[in-house]
């Protein structure tokens, strides 16, 4: 693992929450990032899923480099080469693809490949990956079945995403392989395209105070 990975998979860790985010280019970009800082999380996930995400992910990594902007939606080796150019410090994929895997570590940028599988978490550990996005993670089975599928892989890490919400952002959050949770409920694209950044930024700061550990724990 590379210094740069190490010092992203931290930053994921400490704030617990990747807003997933889908935007239609620069301008929702930038607000949308500023609206997430003004909750007190300068992390996001901008999703390859619109044709203006590549944009946004440039326009936030030169605009508002305090924020941790990641791509999202990354499903082929070209694509890798296009978000790692726009300055995306960390990639995320629906599924695990060996082409994408490797071309990010190519790249030395972090990346997070969707499993759902025993199996498909055998093939990341294979490539050497460390952190897996389990996808989607409602469907799957939800917490216990992130709590079964990691049971035998020791130090693995999760980043469950896909269904996830404030109602069961705490049952995730307190299973200790997971480092960070995904989720779209604070960013949700309705908000983004009625330009409610002031609602994104509430619902941003109640699930930051949600993920905030105790000091029980």
């Amino acid at each position: 693992m590379s210094v740069d990975d190490d010092t992203v998979l931290k930053t994921l860790a400490a704030h617990r929450l990747v807003p997933v985010v889908v935007v239609d280019g620069a301008h929702q970009g930038l607000a949308l990032a500023d609206a997430l800082v003004a909750g007190g999380l300068p992390v996001a996930e901008i999703t390859l899923r619109t044709a203006g995400g590549l944009d946004a992910v440039r326009a936030v990594a030169q605009q508002r480099p305090d924020v941790v902007v990641g791509a999202g939606t990354v499903t082929t080796a070209d694509q890798v080469d296009a978000v790692v150019d726009a300055g995306a410090r960390y990639i995320v994929s629906p599924g695990l693809s060996e082409a994408v895997v490797r071309r990010a570590q190519h790249h030395g940028v972090p990346v997070l490949p969707g499993v759902a599988t025993a199996t498909e978490i055998m093939t990341a550990l294979d490539l050497g990956v460390s952190t897996v996005k389990l996808f989607p993670a409602s469907v799957v089975g939800g917490p216990a079945a992130l709590k079964a599928l990691a049971a035998p892989f020791g130090d693995l890490r999760f980043v469950p995403t896909g269904g996830v919400s404030a109602e069961n952002l705490p049952d995730y959050l307190a299973l200790p392989p997971v480092l960070a949770v995904g989720g779209s409920w604070m960013v949700a694209k309705s908000l983004v395209d009625a330009g409610a950044w002031d609602e994104i930024t509430r619902r941003t700061a109640d699930a930051v105070a949600l993920a905030a550990p105790t000091k029980e724990s």
